[in-house]
């Protein structure tokens, strides 16, 4: 998946224990990649976190080339279907400023009552905010 096909991004430094005995990053930490990306963006919406709150369903990562220590991670987020309360988020992890990711990553949100924790609509604002990250064709 290239660069180009994202217009959020998240810069996240590796740090040394993220590295594993093989050399590489560990793929534990493509998950907190992901995580952070996805947190970053929801929490720069106001009161993202009222009345409904984000709930991972589901998550994967395809590993295509390694990444190791040090460098900085870049996390390109885009919304690839948005439901009444799920969103699918695509996420591409590039190695610096490379054009072509090193893993990429599926994450599904469904948005629960904080206090039912049952499926409730997205709130409209955080709609609004996931429309502008929307794939093209989604």
């Amino acid at each position: 998946m290239k660069r180009s096909a994202f217009r959020r991004f998240v810069q996240i430094p590796t740090r040394w224990m993220d590295q594993d005995a093989f050399g590489h990053v560990n793929n534990v930490q493509y998950y907190s990649y992901m995580d952070t990306a996805v947190c970053t963006f929801l929490l720069a919406q106001p009161d993202s976190m009222g009345s409904a709150r984000p709930f991972v369903v589901h998550s994967s990562c395809d590993y295509i080339t390694p990444i190791a220590f040090p460098s900085e991670v870049s996390v390109g987020l885009r919304v690839a279907k948005l439901g009444t309360s799920s969103c699918h988020y695509e996420i591409g992890i590039f190695d610096g400023s490379a054009e072509d990711a090193a893993a990429v990553g599926k994450f599904v949100h469904v948005w629960t009552g904080a206090e039912s924790g049952r499926p409730t609509p997205i709130p409209g604002h955080v709609r609004e905010a996931y429309e502008t990250i929307l794939a093209a064709g989604a």
